[in-house]
């Protein structure tokens, strides 16, 4: 028997962690790519002399460049948002790695953790820890609790990761590093992993196998369906007569739009989109009605009023998608759910494929071959949409009757929209997350490339727009990205704008200046609670918020973080501020177009409804009123838990 060993190499457990990194690698449908683009990172005690040191001999030990670049972020939670963005982007084929000190460095990345877990988005985190040997303690930031030694701060990932470790002894290292790659790889199970590095482990030397740092190369799979399952929905689906198919993000990252493309004119089967999956078909074919749900067109939420059959691709169906569970009216609707993850397939009592979606729409449309809906249907599809696309136009370019109210120099909101979107060009990226105009981007923008559209809707974080604008722009720099932000959210994460300069990212950020939350503020005043706390002013003599406007010059903020700024008073005026920044060079940094509108003139109504409870009991008129309205809405909630078997054909 032989007796020599195998060949090892003395490294740090942090040194060993960013080689494994550089050396990981994805791979489908035969394209390889390498996973991690680099490490985003602030230092600090608990990571300086760990990963820090580790990053920096990678780089002074690189000749042609490091294999895992080192970004600086200005702030833990943008620099995950990054991180989602640049893998959205490349279908969540490929990511980054996020480091942070530890205590309030490791911390700040709980937000971030949350939405790309929710958002089903793979990143990893490596917050830095308190001392495994617990010599000096207690620490500086570390958590003590009289019933548990062993916890600190970074529990607090547990329920926010798909994947979580705490590496308290080098041996430990390999285990967690691999259990995280199968998660971050998992099509199905993909989000946060969390692997946390405590600060003196991080610095411990260790004999290391080298082929723990051989090339590995992860597989991402393309689950079939089961023929059994496509004929079962094969079967449901020929029964339909008025059958709808809602496209969701799994549409995107399975890279499935020609096949639903093929699906839906094979059969005439009309489609509606969530946010995610926004941009399954490109505006201006036939069987695309647009956005579904409480932000969905008129067109869209029409048509699931009637469905008899639904078939959800890749969707998880969120409240805003089924509109509270309002949406969808036919008392004998059954569900047809295509996802990869089996918990998503089984929601709604629907019949489960549990499939790649390429894979499945592609098996389905042989299935259901020489099926198609009844002519009557898809005369209704182009009705309901040439009315509601005429709404758009007349969103983007109000009339009189609109534009007399305003004051000057401001614009509307959907102005705002409609001209980025009418003078980008069809590759250029819009991105926003939070407040007022996810919903009204869902409902309004004309998307003309699968890639085009991206806001995070799954945790709608507040703040992500200009650091995921960053990563969107790293992933593929052949397109410009419009970041679409209120003043609300840009005031929660301006910082990145440094970050962008620092690396000389171009991004067009377009800051909507409206003195407040224009989101919750329309929410507060159809609820009955007519604006209280929503707006960005003084507090007058009586001790109420409603004095005038606070004078914050967000231009000048922008200005200050090294950032071109275009202020605009006109649509001649956003015109050229937009054509000024479409013409700056790729390596120029992020432009900053401020302009006002006013945040009571609103967005085409979609006819739907979003569930937010109203107080049962009130002294004010305008919340009884609101709670009337609420329980009107209630009476149309369904559970939607009707079976496949034995549906009505009358």
């Amino acid at each position: 028997m032989s007796t020599e060993r195998a060949a090892t190499v003395r490294l740090t457990v942090a040194q060993a962690t960013t080689r494994f990194l550089a050396a990981q690698w994805s791979e489908r449908d035969g394209e390889r790519r390498r996973f991690f683009a680099g490490v985003f990172g602030i230092f600090g005690h608990g990571n300086v002399a760990g990963i820090g040191q580790a990053l920096l001999q990678m780089e002074q030990e690189a000749g042609d460049g490091p294999d895992l670049p080192y970004v600086l972020a200005r702030n833990e939670q943008a620099m995950v948002h990054t991180s989602v963005g640049y893998a959205r982007q490349k279908d969540r084929l490929e990511t980054w790695a996020c480091t942070a000190s530890i205590g309030p460095g490791s911390t700040n990345m709980l937000t971030g953790a949350a939405l790309a877990t929710i958002n089903r988005i793979p990143v990893l985190l490596l917050p830095s820890d308190t001392f495994a040997t617990r010599v000096s303690s207690p620490v500086l930031q570390e958590l003590e609790l009289p019933y548990a030694a062993d916890v600190s701060v970074n529990d607090a990932f547990r329920p926010l990761s798909r994947f979580f470790d705490r590496v308290t002894r080098p041996e430990q290292l390999p285990s967690a590093l691999l259990g995280a790659m199968r998660v971050l790889t998992d099509p199905a199970e993909t989000g946060a992993a969390t692997i946390a590095l405590p600060q003196d482990v991080q610095a411990e030397a260790y004999d290391w196998p080298v082929e723990l740092f051989a090339p590995r190369t992860w597989h991402i799979a393309r689950p079939p369906a089961e023929t059994a399952r496509i004929a079962a929905a094969a079967d449901v689906l020929r029964t339909a007569r008025r059958p709808m198919l809602v496209a969701g993000g799994g549409v995107h990252y399975s890279g499935a739009e020609e096949s639903l493309r093929a699906f839906a004119e094979a059969t005439g089967i009309p489609v509606g989109e969530t946010q995610a999956g926004k941009g399954s078909l490109p505006h201006g074919h036939p069987r695309l009605m647009g956005a579904v749900g409480s932000t969905g067109t008129t067109a869209a939420n029409a048509l699931a009023r009637e469905a008899d059959v639904v078939i959800g691709v890749g969707t998880r169906w969120s409240d805003f998608t089924t509109a509270s569970r309002t949406a969808f009216q036919n008392p004998g609707v059954r569900f047809v759910n295509i996802n990869v993850a089996a918990f998503d397939a089984g929601k709604h009592a629907g019949l489960a494929v549990v499939a790649d979606a390429r894979e499945a729409l592609t098996a389905l449309t042989a299935a259901v071959a020489g099926y198609r809906v009844p002519a009557g249907h898809e005369e209704d599809q182009a009705r309901l949409w040439a009315s509601w696309d005429a709404s758009v136009e007349a969103a983007h370019h109000p009339d009189a009757s609109v534009t007399s109210r305003l004051a000057d120099g401001v614009l509307t909101q959907s102005t705002v929209l409609g001209c980025v979107n009418e003078l980008s060009d069809p590759r250029d990226v819009v991105l926003c997350a939070a407040g007022s105009m996810p919903g009204d981007l869902h409902k309004l923008w004309r998307v003309r490339d699968r890639k085009a559209y991206h806001v995070e809707y799954g945790y709608s974080c507040m703040g992500y727009e200009i650091p995921a604008a960053i990563g969107v722009r790293l992933a593929d720099g052949t397109r410009d990205v419009f970041a679409m932000v209120g003043d609300g959210g840009y005031l929660m994460m301006p910082t990145e704008l440094a970050t962008a300069v620092q690396e000389r990212v171009k991004i067009v950020v377009v800051l909507v200046q409206n003195n407040g939350f224009h989101s919750i503020g329309s929410l507060s005043e159809s609820l009955g609670s007519q604006r209280f706390g929503t707006q960005y002013r003084y507090r007058s003599a009586d001790g109420r918020l409603d004095g005038p406007p606070l004078p914050t010059d967000l231009a000048a903020n922008a200005r200050s973080l090294g950032a071109h700024v275009i202020e605009v008073h006109s649509r001649a005026g956003l015109e050229a501020a937009i054509a000024e920044a479409k013409a700056r060079p790729a390596d120029g940094g992020p432009v900053v177009i401020h302009v006002e509108t006013d945040p009571l003139v609103p967005s085409p109504d979609s006819e739907s409804w979003w569930d937010v409870p109203v107080g049962a009991v009130s002294t004010l008129e305008s919340t009884r009123a609101a709670h009337r309205t609420y329980d009107r809405h209630k009476q149309s909630q369904r559970p939607l838990v009707r079976g496949t078997e034995g549906a009505s054909r009358e």
